[in-house]
């Protein structure tokens, strides 16, 4: 459930410095507010031989958590570039996302499945995974958007440029686009299909949304100005990601704005 982010106290540690692994083991029990991540794009211009990857964890809150998987990315040779920590307060729950370069000789792709694994058993994690975006298979993604263009033209300038590894399977909006406009030809060069499925108060397009999207691995909302029915995302039962800038997908449903204001008036009360 998504909250307001000045009204949660967390422990939370946040880096984008090339550290080595083992720095990160005595940071465990660390206490921090809510910050956002700092890290840069992964770079393994650093050696030839160095290729990026990056692991996300969530299981109950014990420690040594992050000992333990800083541990095994030093004991291969990898050295971690960004880490985030999240734990919620009175909620026993941990959460990590580690971005790290290495020698996939020295650490073959199928060996490291097998070492986060273990520390998956270790912890009864709930969610173990791991991404190497050089040679895991690309995500697919669709993306759905309203009016306004600059979050879908940041997307896929950075897509163009080698920064986002996935697959563009499609783009859907609720508003037509002239066909001479940057983003249509930016899209046909591409051979990225553009959708233009109109909605009205009574009928959002859910079913024609759903057929589009169904065989992605998740959706991205590049400021898609409609909710999305409970009933569309239990179908759809993948990830739905909202890369609004600012606040705004910390409040769910209508009218975010106005949950905002109201969000400072209870704090000034």
């Amino acid at each position: 459930m998504m909250m307001m982010m000045m009204m949660m106290t967390t422990r939370r540690v946040s880096t984008n410095s090339s550290l080595s692994a083992t720095a990160f083991g005595s940071f465990t029990k660390w206490s921090f507010k809510s910050s956002q991540f700092h890290g840069e794009s992964l770079d393994s211009s650093v050696s030839p031989l160095l290729i990026p990857g990056v692991h996300v964890f969530h299981c109950p809150d014990v420690v040594g958590i992050v000992a333990k998987l800083s541990d095994c990315i030093a004991a291969k040779g990898g050295n971690i570039l960004g880490y985030d920590v999240f734990v919620p307060e009175n909620n026993n729950v941990f959460y990590s996302r580690s971005e790290f370069i290495f020698d996939p000789v020295k650490w073959p792709r199928s060996q490291m499945g097998e070492d986060f694994q273990t520390i998956a058993k270790k912890f009864n994690a709930m969610r173990s995974v791991v991404r190497v975006p050089s040679l895991d298979p690309k995500y697919k993604i669709a993306l759905l958007l309203s009016k306004q263009d600059h979050c879908l033209v940041e997307m896929l300038h950075k897509w163009q440029d080698g920064k986002l590894p996935v697959d563009i399977t499609c783009v859907i909006s609720n508003h037509e686009r002239a066909p001479n406009t940057h983003i249509m030809r930016f899209l046909q060069r591409h051979g990225i299909s553009y959708h233009y499925l109109p909605t009205t108060d009574q009928n959002k397009i859910e079913e024609e949304i759903f057929e589009l999207v169904k065989d992605t691995d998740f959706i991205v909302l590049a400021r898609y100005m409609q909710v999305l029915s409970g009933n569309f995302l239990k179908g759809y039962g993948k990830d739905v990601i909202n890369i609004h800038h600012g606040l705004l997908p910390s409040f769910k449903g209508r009218s975010p704005a106005k949950q905002i204001l109201a969000g400072r008036h209870l704090m000034q009360v």
